[in-house]
């Protein structure tokens, strides 16, 4: 009957075992803000009266940069127990182009602590993150001017 009992308690201990490594494994791969829902949820939740435009995560999925919808950008840092979220005002930034090309060096003048150089997947994003850290951003819509009526010399 005992060698029944410490069979059971074996097997238990094994599933148990096997369960929380598992469960660590899962929480390890969710780290970072590769799923952009949970950057909107949680920069909302910091920010609630702000209107998010856009966002563009880093490769590594650590960092999200928010483009606001009043020529304001935002910035998300995974700190692993919570996120970090601020809203930075144009000309607060510094913005330096890395040595590949695809990331940016930023100091940032009201949050030193969050110096740092930021990898992109491309190149093209790393330059549209720092138009929005800039105040300099103008969308493909604002390109085109609006149509103008003829001088009055050319009317015939």
């Amino acid at each position: 009957m005992s060698m029944i009992v410490w069979s059971v308690i074996f097997a238990l201990v094994v599933f148990l075992a096997f369960v929380a490594t598992r469960m660590a494994a899962q929480y390890k791969d969710e780290e970072g803000f590769h799923d952009t829902g949970l950057a909107i949820l949680e920069f909302n939740r910091a920010f609630p009266h702000e209107a998010i435009r856009q966002l563009q995560a880093t490769a590594d999925g650590q960092v999200v940069f928010v483009r606001l919808h009043d020529n304001k950008a935002g910035f998300m840092r995974n700190m692993h127990r919570h996120f970090s979220c601020h809203v930075l005002e144009p000309g607060r930034v510094r913005v330096v182009s890395s040595q590949t090309g695809r990331g940016l060096a930023i100091d940032f003048l009201d949050h030193p602590h969050h110096n740092g150089a930021f990898e992109f997947a491309s190149a093209r994003e790393a330059a549209e993150v720092s138009l929005w850290l800039l105040g300099n951003y103008v969308a493909d819509a604002d390109l085109a001017l609006p149509p103008t009526e003829r001088p009055a010399a050319n009317n015939r």
